[in-house]
């Protein structure tokens, strides 16, 4: 399980705060998409790198205040007002306490503050926690200090595709984990776990980074960090439930909604 209780208040999070963004390569010298890229078993260290896209943001408890609990990412819709998180950083019962943060770091919103007005959980997830249902979108409101625009507008988002096989190229995977208030990204590929659940080898990604987007090389998502284990138990090993048919309706729910709002 990667994310944190939503407790107000609770500031632990900022303990580690560091002015880079992390990303992590192969100890191998493996180039990325080479044939020892995602192999279990290889070990992996963390680089600086520049700041990656404010496409990706951590989720908090009313304000910045609250403390961040998970991470999500701003994907393409017709609204232009959609993220999608893992489905257990959502109770699904609205969660309009929730506020998501794109480009987060070090206790500043660069790109604003975004007040979640309605969540989209899988029925699948709310009966009886399916590890196999455990992605999540949410709509935005505008945002008033950004002169009323919506999110997308601001930040920009990456597709959302469904349907993809498993390890067909590497991914970026970027998250809050709960030590930081800056982000890390780690790029590898992904291997299968199961016939709906894929794995992949990161380190340092600790409570806090549920909800990150899995990224490919076309700016397109095709996992959130979630799944098996409620995203893994261990800080170097993290599962997304494939995304196939349940994953693009609810997508398809999701955006009409924010479409006509």
């Amino acid at each position: 399980m990667k994310r944190i209780t939503r407790t107000p208040g609770n500031r632990r999070y900022a303990l580690l705060s560091v002015g880079v963004l992390l990303a992590v390569t192969s100890v191998s010298g493996a180039a990325p998409g080479s044939a020892a890229s995602g192999s279990p078993g290889v070990a992996a260290v963390a680089r600086a790198v520049p700041p990656r896209s404010a496409r990706v943001g951590a989720l908090f408890n009313g304000d910045l205040e609250g403390g961040h609990f998970c991470t999500a990412s701003v994907v393409r819709s017709g609204g232009r007002d959609l993220i999608l998180t893992a489905a257990h950083c959502l109770s699904g019962d609205g969660d309009t306490d929730v506020v998501f943060v794109p480009g987060y770091r070090d206790g500043r919103a660069p790109y604003g503050v975004w007040r979640v007005v309605k969540t989209f959980v899988p029925r699948a997830w709310s009966d009886r926690s399916d590890e196999d249902s455990d992605f999540a979108f949410a709509v935005v409101a505008p945002n008033a200090s950004k002169g009323g625009r919506e999110l997308e507008d601001v930040v920009g988002a990456n597709a959302f595709v469904s349907g993809r096989a498993t390890g067909v190229s590497d991914v970026v995977v970027t998250g809050y984990p709960n030590v930081l208030d800056v982000p890390v990204s780690c790029t590898n590929r992904p291997t299968v776990h199961s016939s709906t659940q894929q794995r992949i080898e990161c380190p340092d990604f600790t409570d806090g980074t549920s909800g990150s987007p899995w990224v490919d090389g076309e700016g397109e998502v095709v996992g959130v960090l979630g799944g098996f284990e409620q995203g893994g138990s261990t800080d170097d090993v993290s599962y997304s439930a494939v995304l196939g048919g349940a994953a693009a309706a609810l997508y398809r729910e999701a955006a009409r909604f924010g479409g006509s709002s």
